[in-house]
């Protein structure tokens, strides 16, 4: 097993804020500012906890991901909403040099002065997902997404899913869902630039009706299954440090 010396935790949708200079786009978009399209609900509490608790550094965007996506590489036509994508190339770029690159480039820089300093980094995006998408409901609690071809990210969740199903066996844990670890992202940029036996890239979903519902007892819970068996699963490959 691979062990792991450092946590580094990302967000990257972890608000709705618009600057000022791009007020004007969302005049009469308020509801669709407070909706799961603009960022993900739940996510940046999640990350701050996990963040204080284990003292590890996190980096976290709070703009709106209608502005322009951080967790999209810079050349994916889909890091731009519909909002956007209709503006002109020098207004892209100016997204993307103001909020897509310095975003990047802590993260790279992050993980790079840890790469060199420790055996092997891992790198937490903390995300969360809508409970219903186009009329379907989503049927899991926790999602691990990781790259299966990456064997070091494999274990990692298969064994954070364990310790999940046996801190709280009613969650629905499951790897690879909502979305694919291997699709275009953050970690997935990431990947290219370490080796795996010096990376693992997880993104760490979480189903919003977990902070929508207003259960704060619920929510604290959840947040402490997560912290807990992050904290196991670490442990079960090296003392973490940030």
């Amino acid at each position: 097993m691979t062990r792991i010396d450092a946590l580094v935790l990302t967000c990257e949708h972890g608000g709705n804020r618009v600057p000022a200079a791009y007020r004007h786009l969302f005049a009469s978009r308020e509801r669709l500012l407070r909706s799961h399209r603009a960022f993900d609900a739940g996510a940046l509490d999640l990350a701050r906890f996990l963040a204080q608790r284990t003292q590890a550094p996190l980096l976290a965007s709070t703009t709106t991901r209608l502005l322009v996506d951080c967790n999209r590489s810079p050349t994916n036509p889909r890091a731009f909403s519909e909002i956007t994508r209709v503006l002109g190339p020098d207004a892209r770029h100016e997204l993307l040099d103001s909020l897509h690159v310095p975003h990047w480039s802590l993260v790279e820089q992050a993980l790079l002065g840890r790469v060199h300093r420790y055996r092997t980094v891992l790198h937490v995006a903390v995300h969360s997902f809508t409970p219903v998408l186009r009329g379907v409901r989503r049927a899991c609690d926790v999602g691990l997404l990781y790259n299966p071809k990456r064997r070091h990210e494999r274990l990692f969740c298969a064994t954070w899913r364990s310790h999940l199903h046996v801190a709280s066996p009613h969650l629905r844990v499951r790897r690879n869902y909502p979305y694919r670890g291997s699709d275009d992202g953050l970690t997935t940029a990431m990947r290219r630039r370490f080796a795996a036996n010096r990376y693992l890239g997880i993104e760490l979903e979480i189903n919003q009706r977990w902070w929508n519902q207003g259960d704060r007892d619920a929510w604290r819970g959840l947040r402490r299954h997560v912290l807990d068996t992050l904290r196991a699963t670490i442990e079960s490959r090296g003392l973490a440090r940030a």
